[in-house]
């Protein structure tokens, strides 16, 4: 059964607690890695400032800057970035995991394939 690395763990102990209960699931079934969950403002606007942009937001208005954070950025593993039928595969999974579990999760922007985010309508803490 595939598990969390180190890394992976750490970044998603910032995340809220749906998105650990989500993830904790996830893992059981695919294999993934947690990239980002908190980002500090540091980092927040190094990746707005990359080219390419990782984020379209600047600090602080990304769901990842809250903490707890209400969005995880998500890769399934091994990370292929150019097998992008496998990302909306692991995608749709995971959305189908988090609607078994009763976690609403946004209908988010089609270019940002590994960023989850909570509907903040619809928290259940």
């Amino acid at each position: 059964m595939p598990k969390f690395s180190d890394r992976s763990l750490d970044n998603l102990s910032t995340c809220h607690p749906d998105l650990i209960r989500l993830f904790t699931e996830v893992i059981k079934h695919w294999d993934c890695r947690v990239t980002y969950g908190h980002r500090d403002e540091e980092t927040q606007n190094r990746l707005f400032n990359m080219t390419p942009k990782v984020t379209r937001l600047e600090w602080p208005n990304s769901a990842h800057n809250k903490m707890p954070s209400d969005a995880a950025d998500v890769i399934p593993y091994p990370v292929d970035w150019e097998d992008r039928p496998r990302f909306w595969l692991f995608r749709g999974r995971v959305y189908g995991v988090a609607e078994m579990m009763g976690i609403k999760l946004k209908k988010t922007i089609r270019w940002d394939l590994p960023h989850f985010q909570l509907d903040e309508n619809e928290l259940t803490e």
